[in-house]
């Protein structure tokens, strides 16, 4: 299975979450899960707050990883190993960020199918993407890489 995904690898990682948002807006407008109006106003409020600590997480690891001249791109040889601010936390703060502002959109749509791809995107990360990129990061970074593996988790 893993190596019938790792072609998808070179599908920017944004544009997973996009295209899997767009397969369960689709089937919402199929078979369409009506939240009921009391429901509404928590569900965008919810969203809101998550499609925004999604987008500053976000921006605070790009701001990162401009300063530190290292690409973002899954694969690519980095310049330099990030591991301040939220990677202190996290080894994967920007996949963070991406779920939280996915879960952002769904709720400030008030649509629940989007949830269903989403678990499937988390599994490619988990399976495909990340070990991709925790290997190249093992062989340009070696003992220093394996020992913030030690320290810090994956996802949280």
């Amino acid at each position: 299975m893993r190596s019938l995904l790792r072609p998808l690898i070179r599908v920017p990682v944004p544009w997973v979450f996009i295209l899997a948002y767009l397969a369960g807006a689709a089937i919402h407008r199929v078979l369409p899960i009506d939240f009921p109006a009391r429901a509404l106003p928590p569900s965008h409020v919810a969203g809101a707050i998550l499609m925004i600590s999604g987008g500053a997480l976000a921006a605070w690891c790009l701001t990162l990883f401009r300063a530190e001249r290292t690409t973002t791109v899954p694969g690519k040889a980095s310049a330099a190993l990030v591991t301040r601010g939220p990677y202190q936390y996290t080894r994967n703060p920007m996949y963070v960020s991406l779920t939280l502002m996915y879960l952002g959109e769904a709720g400030l749509l008030a649509q629940v199918w989007p949830l269903l791809p989403l678990v499937f995107v988390l599994f490619y990360l988990q399976g495909t993407v990340i070990p991709v990129e925790e290997a190249r990061l093992r062989e340009v970074f070696g003992d220093t890489y394996r020992q913030y593996c030690a320290a810090v988790n994956r996802w949280m």
